[in-house]
């Protein structure tokens, strides 16, 4: 299965045109040039100028926006795999908490990207281990610890 680069690009500018409109109901933190709208606002502004490029892109291939081949389960499957390792983040975080939540969703998702066996488990550790240290540790975002 193949997208077009225009589709794509119009839905992450969606996304990002909604980032960019739910960040300026964030509150002002006091004394501080910024708030905690500042990493999102940077990053919405990222996604909407780079979903901008993918639109221009797109058009200018000149290719079908959507064309299905042999071989497009595969690709299906790693896209439901995706979604469905979100909404488990969602709905398991704050019992099993983050580590857990991380390494299991990190472990689907390499298996269905078709990442070789020996190196998933490995990955997904040292991926939980790097992104729990720096949102906990140096941002000190509060992340569930759950069954830990």
């Amino acid at each position: 299965m193949r997208v077009n680069d225009a589709v794509i690009g119009a839905i992450l500018l969606i996304v990002s045109l909604a980032v960019l409109w739910h960040v300026q109901t964030f509150p002002k933190t006091p004394c501080q040039p910024y708030g905690a709208a500042l990493y999102p606002f940077t990053v919405g502004l990222g996604l909407a100028i780079v979903s901008v490029m993918l639109i221009v892109q797109g058009l200018r291939s000149g290719q079908p926006m959507l064309l299905l081949r042999a071989g497009a389960s595969q690709g299906l499957l790693a896209v439901g795999i995706t979604v469905a390792a979100l909404l488990f983040y969602v709905f398991f975080a704050e019992r099993l908490g983050f580590v857990v939540c991380s390494t299991l969703m990190l472990v689907a998702m390499l298996w269905s990207y078709g990442v070789r066996p020996v190196l998933i488990v490995p990955v997904a550790l040292v991926a939980t281990l790097v992104i729990h240290l720096g949102f906990y540790k140096l941002l000190k975002v509060p992340l569930p610890w759950g069954v830990l």
